[in-house]
């Protein structure tokens, strides 16, 4: 009894320092401390889970236990350390499956200590299924990120087949629990089966779309760890998933409402599609493209009085992250007001520039909100895009067959001057030619973000 009252009592610490580090993780300025507390919560959680545990376990089990905790943190620290910038959104897609596969695992081992009892069954097999899903979806989300699958595969009737499969899952998986089958075979076939479900459910999805499937994953993975707190009667377990649920499913719809889009829409739509996306005005756009060089830029920065500065994906392939932070800081010894305009779904995933300038040490002051920053553009002397395309793309308010149009972007095009850097004029995930490209207050300034903004500072400097 004392060892359970202790063991409560540090669920009940556990889930403070859970809530906790999730509020700070909301501030760029707090989010590293936060994190540390919540995992040091995680900590002694599974210490207390270990020690505390009000039954025989054999030794051989201890040091199994103790293997398994000390390959998996040297596995992730080792992957957390190595891993760019660029590659973070692959790794919580990895990391994100993992927590599927584990709540899955769980249910395919629990199964039969839990025969006969129906409430603990249906727990057990929404959790095999959710798990699986939210495992297989997430590796799918993975092969994406990374350009392993570099397009949206689209069978026929493919929303009619996703749709069938999920509800033949359902239907088997109640079969099982009133039945009150203890068939090994059934339960891997509804494992099997949920795991081709999360891979025919992903596979659809454009890769402009993967931030919110990431996060609709979450919830997943949040969900499955709920039900297996449910399951055990674990506090803890139970409020870390109901927690990572809740966040994952209210971030996937802020990401929805940044993109002026459904649910349904992201789900079964073909935003990202580039085979999808060439219908009338995605490639009809007339006009010049005028280029600048790193020289007219310099100067036109060194004259002005505000410049804002829109990072997107093209910043963190280059790693030009303190180089661009460098370059502020030359604009403002120079008087030169100088602010970085931030959309919800720049980058490969929710918060992706964010943590991207974070890293170099950026004010949070100086990270506007799409907002906050859109009134100011009309009063900006110099706005300079570094890789991003789809979030400053006017068709998103210009011309209503694009598959972007009426998500809310960056007014870019009312600033005085737009300087774009890019490699080349290929269009961005969304497939589609950018109507800025050719607005004549655009210049062009093509190369490597990290080696053209190296040279605009080499020449601020001579100024």
């Amino acid at each position: 009894m004392e060892y359970q009252f202790s063991l409560e009592i540090i669920y009940l610490i556990a889930s403070i320092t859970y809530i906790l580090g999730l509020k700070m993780l909301g501030n760029p300025e707090t989010a590293r401390r936060g994190n540390l507390i919540a995992a040091g919560g995680m900590t002694i959680a599974i210490l207390g889970t270990i020690f505390l545990y009000n039954g025989e376990i054999p030794t051989l089990i201890y040091s199994l236990i103790g293997i398994a905790i000390l390959l998996g943190t040297l596995i992730g620290w080792l992957v957390a350390k190595k891993v760019a910038m660029t590659k973070m959104p692959e790794l919580v897609s990895i990391f994100n499956g993992m927590g599927g596969a584990s709540a899955a695992l769980i249910g395919l081992i629990e199964f039969h200590h839990y025969n006969g009892e129906t409430l603990s069954i249906i727990t057990i097999l929404a959790g095999i299924i959710i798990g699986s899903i939210s495992f297989s979806g997430s590796m799918i989300a993975w092969a994406k990120l990374n350009g392993t699958i570099n397009k949206p595969f689209r069978f026929p009737k493919y929303n009619l087949v996703n749709n069938l499969i999920f509800i033949v899952l359902i239907l088997f998986s109640a079969y099982i629990a009133w039945s009150g089958s203890s068939s090994q075979l059934y339960l891997y076939i509804l494992f099997f089966g949920a795991l081709a479900y999360g891979v025919l459910f992903v596979l659809p999805i454009g890769g402009a779309d993967m931030p919110v499937v990431i996060s609709l994953l979450n919830s997943f993975t949040g969900l499955a760890a709920a039900l297996g707190g449910f399951l055990y009667g674990n506090m803890v377990m139970l409020t870390g998933g109901i927690l990572v649920g809740s966040a994952g499913t209210i971030l996937t719809f802020a990401m929805c409402n940044a993109m002026n889009r459904s649910l349904v829409n992201v789900i079964f739509g073909g935003f990202g599609d580039t085979d999808l996306t060439t219908g009338e005005g995605s490639s009809t756009i007339k006009g010049s493209v005028k280029k600048a060089s790193v020289s007219d830029v310099a100067i036109l920065m060194n004259y002005s009085q505000r410049v804002i500065i829109v990072p997107g994906y093209g910043l963190a392939v280059a790693q030009a992250q303190h180089a661009i932070h460098e370059l502020e800081q030359l604009l403002e010894k120079k008087g030169i007001e100088v602010k970085y305009a931030i959309h919800p779904v720049a980058g490969r995933m929710p918060g992706h520039m964010n943590v991207l300038l974070a890293e170099t040490s950026v004010e949070y002051e100086k990270l506007a909100e799409m907002e906050d920053v859109n009134p100011e553009f009309a009063n900006t002397d110099v706005v300079l895009v570094i890789g991003a395309n789809d979030v400053v793309n006017p068709a998103a308010h210009n011309d209503p067959s694009s598959p972007i149009y009426g998500m809310p972007i960056l007014d870019v095009e009312n600033a005085k001057q737009i300087i774009i850097n890019k490699r080349s004029m290929k269009p961005g995930y969304a497939g589609i030619e950018n109507e800025l490209f050719f607005n004549q207050k655009t210049s062009m300034l093509f190369g490597d973000a990290k080696a053209i903004i190296q040279s605009l500072i080499s020449e601020l400097k001579g100024m």
